[in-house]
């Protein structure tokens, strides 16, 4: 008994270090994929960015301020070793710091993903597991061809609908714009709400069904029969003992969910003119604004390996039987 409490600590250190490990590697691949983005620019990337009629003072000027006529490896290192402080170098278009661009817009695109995934999840969790629990009843049935015709529905399309109903038509919520939390959060949640929505519009379904169909498949566990032969009502059952379990494939998708939404916003900042990450991406590529895409591509990977850790740590908090493993 004592040499297995005390091998179980040594596992678990274990497989800490190797996710550590893991996930360090997936930044250092990140990471010098990014600084490589220099040299993956045909021709000069100072002539990519000053265009055609620079001069070569102009490009030599512009080279060695942004080390771009540098070795790879003495760039990388430089980047590297700026990154691990902080310093991401400054934007091409404006001469800002770039790590101060993108906290400035990060926290509209975070509210934006938080709050989508979070509306996705209150729709989709009760009615997957009412769905799950009435496979081929009415409501199931209405569920589940919703869902097919939700996520055949394009960003941009639920955003401009949205739009036109919730903002032209009736003036319940503004066309497009932000304000922040110092606003006061009915104004923000005004701005938030339908770019939310919008991206929400295309989750939920994908949410829904994946908890519909494991749902479908706990309730013929034997434990959730023994459950029900103890005459526990019914909605206790589903919600303690199926759906408990059944969250577990949840949470990784709706971590998925919240990734992509945060890196890949451009649609809807765009379609609604927000101010965060998708639309500072929309500036920066066509300009060429190597630091600042840099900086972004660093910041979808370091969310991504924080989104899986914290994953982790919702598996073993759902089911324990993780731990044990």
């Amino acid at each position: 008994m004592a040499a297995g409490a005390l091998a179980a600590p040594r596992v678990r250190l274990g497989r800490a270090a190797r996710r550590a490990a893991h996930l360090l590697a997936v930044l250092l691949l990140v990471t010098l994929a990014a600084a490589a983005l220099v040299d993956l620019i045909p021709g000069s990337p100072s002539a990519a960015i000053l265009g055609p009629t620079a001069t070569p003072e102009q490009l030599a000027e512009l080279d060695a301020e942004y080390g771009f006529d540098r070795p790879f490896p003495v760039r990388y290192l430089d980047w590297a070793g700026g990154l691990l402080t902080g310093d991401l170098g400054r934007s091409i278009q404006s001469g800002q710091p770039v790590l101060g661009t993108i906290l400035e817009r990060l926290p509209v695109t975070l509210e934006i993903a938080l709050l989508a995934v979070g509306l996705s999840l209150l729709v989709a969790v009760p009615l997957g597991v009412y769905s799950g629990a009435r496979v081929g009843g009415p409501l199931d049935r209405v569920v589940t061809a919703a869902a097919s015709a939700l996520m055949s529905i394009p960003v941009f399309v639920a955003g401009v609908v949205l739009i036109y109903l919730l903002a032209l038509t009736t003036g319940w919520f503004p066309v497009s714009g932000w304000a922040p939390l110092s606003a006061g959060l009915a104004e923000n949640l005004r701005f938030a709400f339908l770019p939310a929505v919008a991206l929400a519009v295309g989750e939920t379904p994908t949410l829904l069904r994946l908890l519909r169909g494991d749902v479908v498949a706990t309730l013929r566990e034997d434990f959730v029969r023994t459950a029900a032969t103890r005459g526990l009502p019914r909605r206790y059952i589903l919600f303690r003992h199926v759906l408990r379990p059944s969250a577990l494939p949840l949470v990784t998708m709706a971590a998925v969910v919240f990734g992509r939404l945060l890196a890949g916003s451009v649609v809807v900042e765009s379609l609604f003119a927000l101010p965060g990450l998708g639309g500072l991406a929309l500036q920066s590529i066509p300009a060429k604004d190597i630091p600042v895409i840099q900086g972004l591509v660093v910041l979808v990977a370091i969310t991504y390996v924080l989104v899986n850790m914290v994953v982790d740590l919702g598996y073993t908090a759902l089911d324990p039987r993780t731990r044990a493993r």
